[in-house]
């Protein structure tokens, strides 16, 4: 069967983005069995060629009407396939689907009859939002690192911004690098609607990380490596305040002089 990436290097590229970072969730424990999701959009690496294929199985409901999504194409992992085997073969364990013209279902289309992951209406309603918005943003990822997800399960980690302020201060580049910090989510049912809501009015308040209290993180960004750039520097700040913490002191972390320097020295958001 020939592949929909055959001769398209741009499509083939930001798929190969997707297997990368996958690789990178497993080796990190992060990615637990078919633990976590990418979903990118794949919109304007689409050809004419592309919108003719004929769709691999019947029409399927999204569970939402997305008017943004209208004329969309996403890559999208697997329901139950897991991060180690998509980042060996990211389309015999993804799939690319078309957004219907009823923007309330959609069809796969290539490469094989793979169901997109359990989570596609959520992501896809960020998604929706975020085109709604007139973000640039292409790239959902969603995934379980454990030192983050272990900070969830201390309340005074879960008031607004404090988790932000402590892994701002464990080291500079992660203010430089997560200039918007980390939402916080409060515990909600995996996959539901109101999680999904609760996710975007997270990424409306500013924020292109969001802590699923007790579960893990949802990131946006102009590609995958981004999005998974931003999850990795923050959960490195999490593991400086524990390893701290298991050596016997509670950090003291950069003043607020210190990380205001790092905000004018590289023009960050206030």
């Amino acid at each position: 069967m020939k592949s929909i990436l055959e001769n398209r290097s741009n499509l083939a590229r930001e798929v190969n983005k997707v297997a990368e970072v996958a690789g990178y969730l497993w080796q990190k424990g992060w990615a637990e069995r078919n633990g976590g999701n990418i979903t990118i959009n794949i919109t304007q690496y689409v050809d004419e060629a592309i919108r003719k294929l004929p769709a691999i199985c019947g029409v399927n409901p999204i569970g939402a009407t997305l008017p943004n999504l209208k004329g969309c194409y996403f890559y999208c992992k697997g329901t139950n396939r897991r991060m180690r085997d998509l980042a060996r073969a990211p389309m015999e364990n993804g799939s690319v689907i078309r957004i219907c013209d009823d923007c309330a279902s959609y069809e796969i289309i290539a490469d094989r009859h793979v169901m997109p992951t359990s989570e596609l209406p959520s992501h896809l309603s960020v998604h929706n939002y975020l085109i709604g918005k007139g973000s640039t943003y292409k790239a959902s990822v969603h995934t379980h690192p454990i030192e983050l997800v272990a900070m969830t399960h201390c309340n005074d980690f879960l008031k607004k911004d404090v988790l932000t302020k402590l892994l701002w201060s464990m080291i500079p580049e992660t203010k430089a690098f997560c200039p918007r910090g980390l939402g916080i989510v409060p515990y909600m049912l995996p996959s539901s609607v109101e999680l999904a809501n609760a996710t975007i009015k997270a990424i409306d308040d500013d924020y292109d990380v969001v802590m699923w209290e007790k579960h893990g993180v949802f990131a946006v960004g102009e590609d995958v490596i981004e999005a998974f750039d931003m999850v990795d520097t923050l959960n490195k700040s999490a593991q400086i305040y524990m390893d701290a913490r298991c050596m016997g002191f509670v950090p003291d972390g950069m003043s607020d002089a210190q990380m205001q320097e790092i905000s004018d020295v590289f023009h960050l958001p206030k």
